[in-house]
């Protein structure tokens, strides 16, 4: 009998601490030391992915054991060629919203599962769209101050639900973390 794979997640988010709590399997948390830089050209969907493996092999020599698993994630907003990462600060978060309000974006989580046995990587996309927002609104959404961490300076889960018109793909996709994606190589690699 195969030992239990020692699932690591290498993270700092607790939004992604919590999504993967739910799938009911311990786990550790080991936050990577990773710089987020996109290379020149370089396709939003392979940054992700990029970001998310370089994230998880940052954390590997962590995992002290010989049947482990670690987990990577990054999640980026693309509108039309600009990715939106987490805003810098005030302006650059009313930008973003500005930006987005109104409109179709992509919500592109780079998933990097890596163990033992080797890596499996992907980019899991979620198309979601905005209402038309006023300055007011967006001034009131800065004031919680929720956008300053988040990729496109918004989160789903929280105060801008509001703003929301549709979704096609997976919410926990857009929260940080693509949950039916990640239950399933789980399954496959601890079977």
């Amino acid at each position: 009998m195969q030992p239990a794979l020692d699932i690591i997640l290498a993270s700092r988010s607790p939004r992604r601490r919590d999504l993967l709590a739910l799938l009911g399997r311990s786990f550790r948390v080991i936050a990577p030391e990773h710089e987020e830089l996109r290379l020149p050209g370089e396709h939003p969907g392979d940054y992700a992915v990029r970001n998310a493996r370089e994230k998880a092999r940052s954390v590997r020599h962590h995992a002290g054991a010989d049947h482990f698993l670690v987990i990577g994630a990054d999640t980026i907003v693309v509108l039309g060629e600009r990715i939106l990462e987490k805003p810098r600060d005030a302006a650059d978060a009313r930008a973003m919203l500005r930006a987005l309000a109104g409109h179709r974006h992509e919500v592109i989580t780079g998933l990097a599962l890596l163990s033992h046995a080797g890596e499996d990587c992907r980019a899991v996309r979620t198309a979601v769209e905005f209402r038309a927002l006023t300055d007011a609104e967006i001034d009131a959404y800065l004031a919680t101050g929720e956008p300053f961490d988040k990729a496109g300076a918004y989160g789903i889960q929280g105060h801008a639900a509001h703003m929301v018109t549709e979704i096609r793909g997976s919410y926990t996709n857009v929260v940080g973390l693509p949950l039916a994606e990640v239950a399933a190589a789980l399954g496959k690699l601890t079977q």
